[in-house]
């Protein structure tokens, strides 16, 4: 399916390969090119050699595909499973949708917060494959990170409801909407047993951690507004409402770790909350592009530099 994200009021925004941005932030660079290698190996390389009459691919697989709990399961699984896909279209597609969905997502929520978040949702997304699947008659080993991808989509629909996403490029529908369908299929096929070979379990299990992770933010940033109204100490951060703006001022300190600061404009303008503030409202009502090439340093800066 070929998808584009649209800009805030109903603006077309049409990636371009992966030259759509000029600057990849760290977690999202290092998920394509991990995923990438593991393919190439996987899929390319290792099927031309054999241990005996055994494809040494496969005796890697037994020990890092996601197995049926009792059959060739280990622990290290839930997170190995993420990194291994079934052919190219797999990997193709679910990395197509990490880079669209997930940039935006890192940019917003700086680095460290976005790959905890994404590992959650694949280890969420293959706990649930684990529990559920063998209820509907699913037992098989899983792969691919499309639990993970899934609650990417999740958190994308809920920060940005209203934003346009182009299906095949032509076809506007809103990010909720789009949202909730794609979980409505899911849900469906999970519950017939289809035999398609997809683990749709998977995906509805990383879209759940992902709503439930997110809904935690929101209920926390309401309390700390409570506490807030009342005097209380509370911790510095946003207090607007989660957008993406519950990002705590301690997750995006900066640190100038390139060398000397750049002689510009913000030499006599320190880097407060409030223009990062700024930054982050600019982006969930006009998008990524919309920003200035200043603020988009500043973003970047502060998705690499956060610890």
């Amino acid at each position: 399916m070929a998808l584009a994200v649209g800009g805030g009021e109903g603006r077309y925004y049409r990636p371009a390969a992966f030259g759509g941005f000029s600057f990849f932030p760290p977690v999202i660079k290092a998920l394509l090119i991990s995923n990438g290698l593991m393919w190439v190996l996987f899929g390319v390389l290792l099927p031309a050699f054999k241990f005996g009459n055994v494809p040494i691919f496969v005796i890697f697989r037994e020990y890092l595909e996601l197995w049926p709990l009792g059959t060739n399961f280990w622990p290290w699984q839930l997170l190995t499973y993420m990194f291994l896909h079934g052919g190219f279209w797999h990997i193709f597609f679910n990395m197509l949708m990490l880079w669209m969905f997930g940039m935006e997502l890192e940019y917003t929520w700086g680095s460290m917060k976005f790959l905890t978040y994404y590992l959650l949702c694949g280890v969420g997304a293959g706990v649930a494959n684990l529990l559920v699947a063998p209820l509907l008659g699913q037992v098989a080993p899983t792969v691919g990170a499309s639990g993970a991808v899934f609650g990417i989509l999740i958190a994308f629909g809920m920060l940005w409801p209203d934003r346009p996403i182009y299906v095949y490029f032509l076809l506007p529908i809103r990010a909720k909407y789009f949202i909730a369908a794609s979980i409505a299929i899911e849900l469906f096929t999970g519950i017939t047993g289809s035999s398609d070979g997809v683990a749709h379990v998977a995906h509805l299990g990383g879209a759940a951690v992902g709503f439930l992770y997110i809904m935690a933010e929101r209920r926390s940033g309401a309390l700390r507004r409570f506490m807030g109204s009342l005097g209380l100490p509370r911790r510095s951060g946003r207090a607007g409402d989660w957008r993406g703006e519950g990002t705590d001022i301690r997750e995006a300190r900066f640190y100038d770790i390139g060398g000397p600061p750049r002689k510009e404009k913000r030499d006599e303008q320190e880097v407060t909350q409030e223009v990062i503030d700024a930054i982050l409202d600019k982006i969930s009502t006009g998008g990524y592009q919309s920003l200035s090439e200043d603020e988009k340093r500043i973003l970047n800066e502060a998705s690499r530099k956060i610890h």
